[in-house]
């Protein structure tokens, strides 16, 4: 499993991207391969990248700004 963090000033690099379910209950988003999780990032990017072009936001995310990390398994 793989996450894409975001560089935070006050924590440092974590995942800032969250699924809801039906119930209204969130959970981190993991992707199952490093590919799912570059596609991901590359459309969140040209999303922003639209919405500056367009006028909506002052400035777009950069791609240094996010990285791709694969979770290691927590056994007790």
């Amino acid at each position: 499993m793989y996450e894409i963090q975001h560089f935070t000033l006050c924590d440092g690099w974590i995942n800032t991207w969250i699924n809801w379910d039906d119930e209204g209950n969130c959970q981190p988003e993991t992707f199952e391969t490093f590919a799912d999780a570059s596609m991901a990032l590359d459309e969140f990017l040209e999303d922003e990248l639209m919405e500056f072009e367009a006028g909506n936001i002052e400035s777009p995310y950069e791609r240094e700004e996010f990285r791709i990390v694969k979770l290691e398994e927590i056994t007790a």
